[in-house]
């Protein structure tokens, strides 16, 4: 009997643009993925560039998620802020509110919600700003995945809270012994060589585990593998990254349609 082959989902950040800039080609890899984290206007996108990637997802069958952030346009969300609980539950909630409407608006809808940046880095160690996270979700719809790191606190909340986390690698980013993320400041947070990507991705989706920067195998298991979409060579990164899992046997797919129930 032939084994159902494990299914993964290929995402990547989109609609970072602003205005008159753009930032990555959303066009091309909105051909290779199969989820689309899109910029909610706080760090990145405005409603043009929302509209845009929502009505690009949808006609390519790809599942969009609102990619929430800080307040924080001039530095790409990538600073951390210590936010009062009930301000960032609200800027949260606004971001998933809006992208929903350019959704509704191209016949489809937020199918879950990916924190961005320094965000994305706090939510997983600090509980103040993960319960924020949670919160805003549950407010909106429960019924919304929360994607994150595995192993991290906004994993717990969310879980703890009734939603479901679904874990995320990052194939072209380095990672510590404890499992976060290498700070950007450090030259080796960025994995370039493409045969790397490949091999990690492939690893964290088939066997659920990945080399950190110090050579120690750390446990990762995900559903869903993100590649950043404004780095050099990102469209012919995506390209190998998704030739690599297919040519594992691996099923490339939404992790939101996954389930039946999605």
């Amino acid at each position: 009997m032939t084994s159902t082959p494990t299914a993964v989902d290929l995402n990547a950040d989109l609609g970072e643009g602003f205005g008159a800039w753009r930032l990555g080609d959303d066009e091309a890899l909105l051909g290779i993925v199969t989820s689309a984290n899109v910029a909610c206007g706080f760090h990145a996108g405005d409603p043009a560039t929302m509209h845009r990637v929502c009505r690009a997802a949808t006609e390519r069958g790809v599942a969009i998620g609102a990619q929430v952030g800080y307040r924080d346009l001039a530095g790409f969300g990538r600073r951390r802020i210590d936010y009062e609980f009930g301000e960032l539950r609200d800027d949260v909630l606004y971001q998933i509110g809006a992208l929903e409407a350019f959704c509704r608006a191209t016949d489809d809808r937020v199918r879950y919600v990916k924190p961005h940046g320094a965000l994305y880095n706090t939510a997983a160690v600090d509980q103040g700003q993960a319960d924020a996270v949670v919160a805003a979700v549950l407010a909106y719809d429960p019924a919304l995945p929360v994607l994150c790191q595995p192993g991290s606190v906004l994993f717990r909340q969310a879980e703890q809270a009734g939603l479901t986390a679904v874990g995320e690698g990052f194939a072209d980013r380095g990672y510590l012994p404890d499992g976060r993320l290498v700070p950007r400041s450090r030259p080796d947070a960025l994995v370039h060589d493409p045969d790397a990507v490949v091999t990690r991705a492939t690893r964290m989706a088939a066997d659920g585990e990945v080399v950190a920067a110090d050579g120690t195998v750390i446990a990762c298991q995900v559903r869903s593998i993100c590649l950043h979409g404004d780095t050099v060579g990102a469209v012919e990164l995506a390209r190998a990254v998704r030739s690599g899992l297919e040519a594992a046997s691996l099923f490339v797919r939404p992790f939101s349609r996954q389930d039946p129930a999605g």
